[in-house]
C-alpha cells in the first residue's frame, strides 16, 4: 500500500485485507531516509526481476513477494527534502523518484491499482473527453483555448457557459493548496487575460443532479448527489448537506466505463456525470471527467468499495484483469 501515514481511505482497504488474512505492508515513499531503508538487486541467481528488502519503521518486505500494489496518496518526495537548497533538493527528489520509485513501479507480475504510468496517461481532461465521446457517452460542447475571440464566439453560441480549471490550485506560500470550482461565465467578462494560459469552457448542461460512479474491477458503485441549494458545483458547499441516493447505471453507460478503464490500462476510476433526468435512460448521463485515483472514502457505499478493493488486491490471478494492469 503506497500512501501517506494519515489516509483514512487506505485504512478501510487495509482493514478489509486484514479480514481476508492478506499480508499488508504500508509504505510511504516520501519517508525515504532512516525511516525507509532499502536494498534492491537485479538478476540475483540469474533472474530478471528486482529483489531485495524494503524496511519501514515497523515492517519489512521482500519486493519479490509482492503480488499487488495499491498506489493511493503517497507523500511527494519534495516534502522530504524541502529543507535543502534548491539544486540539492531537486537532485534528491529526482534520485528518489527514479531509484526507489522506479523499482516500486516495476515489480514483475504485481497487479497495480492503478499503475502510476496509467494514471499519468489518463490524467488529461482533453483526452478523457475525447475518449468519452468515442465510447458513445454524451459530452458537453467544449472549447479549450487561449484566444479571447474564440471564447466570445463559443459563449455566443450557447445559452450558458461554464469555466472549469484543468487542475486544482497548487500550494501557496503558506503550504496550503486550493481549488477553483466550476463557475458560470458572463460573455462580457471575457477579456484579453484569456491569452495568458489555456482555459476550458463548456456549454452548461441543464442538470437536475449529479452522479459519482466508482468502478473497481468489474463492479460499479453509483450515487446520485443532490445539493440542497442547487449549486452548479456540488463540491464547493457543505458536504454534510449533500443528499446521496443510489442510482442504477444504464447498461450502455456501464459498458462504456469498463471500456474507458480498459483503454487506459486502469483497474479503478471515479467518474463524474451530470444528470438531466432520473438516470434511467443513457441520454440522461453526461460525462464530465474521470479521476483515475479519485477519493471514495466519503461515499455511503465506501465499505462495499473497500471490500472490492481488498478482493482484487488479495487475488493472485483475476480473469477480469488483463496483463496491462500488471508490471
Amino acid at each position: 500500500m503506497l500512501t501517506a501515514l494519515e489516509d483514512v481511505t487506505a485504512d478501510r482497504v487495509i482493514e478489509a485485507l486484514n479480514e481476508r488474512g492478506a499480508t499488508v505492508v504500508r509504505v510511504d515513499p516520501g519517508d525515504v531516509g532512516p525511516d525507509l531503508v532499502f536494498g534492491f538487486r537485479l538478476g540475483r541467481g540469474g533472474g530478471s526481476t528486482w529483489g531485495g528488502r524494503l524496511r519501514t519503521a515497523s515492517r519489512e518486505v521482500d519486493v519479490e513477494a509482492v503480488t499487488a500494489v495499491y498506489c493511493r496518496r503517497p507523500t511527494p518526495y519534495t516534502a522530504r527534502f524541502q529543507q535543502l537548497p534548491r539544486q540539492s533538493r531537486e537532485f534528491a527528489v529526482a534520485e528518489a523518484r527514479h531509484g526507489l520509485g522506479g523499482v516500486l513501479h516495476s515489480l514483475r507480475g504485481a497487479l497495480y491499482v492503478n499503475h502510476p504510468s496509467a494514471v499519468a496517461r489518463a490524467d488529461f481532461k482533453p483526452g478523457q473527453l475525447q475518449r468519452f465521446a468515442a465510447l458513445g457517452l454524451r459530452v458537453p460542447a467544449t472549447l479549450i483555448t487561449n484566444d479571447v475571440a474564440e471564447a466570445r464566439k463559443f459563449a455566443a453560441e450557447h445559452e450558458r457557459v461554464v469555466y472549469k480549471s484543468f487542475r486544482g490550485l497548487p500550494e501557496g506560500e503558506d503550504g496550503r493548496a486550493g481549488a477553483i470550482w466550476a463557475q458560470r461565465i458572463e460573455p462580457g467578462a471575457l477579456d484579453d487575460s484569456v491569452v495568458v494560459t489555456a482555459h476550458l469552457f463548456q456549454a452548461e448542461i441543464p442538470k437536475i443532479g449529479d452522479a459519482r460512479v466508482t468502478v473497481v474491477g468489474r463492479r460499479v458503485f453509483a450515487q446520485r448527489i443532490t445539493a440542497p441549494d442547487g449549486a452548479l458545483d456540488w463540491r464547493r458547499g457543505d458536504w454534510d448537506r449533500l443528499v446521496h441516493t443510489p442510482v442504477a447505471v444504464p447498461e450502455s453507460v456501464r459498458a462504456a466505463l469498463h471500456g474507458y478503464l480498459a483503454s487506459f490500462g486502469l483497474v479503478f476510476g471515479c467518474f463524474d456525470f451530470a444528470l438531466t433526468g432520473d438516470g434511467t435512460a443513457a441520454e440522461d448521463w453526461w460525462a464530465i471527467e474521470c479521476n483515475p485515483n479519485g477519493q471514495w472514502g466519503w461515499l455511503p457505499d465506501a465499505p462495499a468499495i473497500a471490500d472490492t478493493f481488498a478482493e482484487i488486491l488479495s487475488r493472485e490471478e483475476d480473469e477480469d484483469l488483463d496483463d496491462t494492469k500488471r508490471a
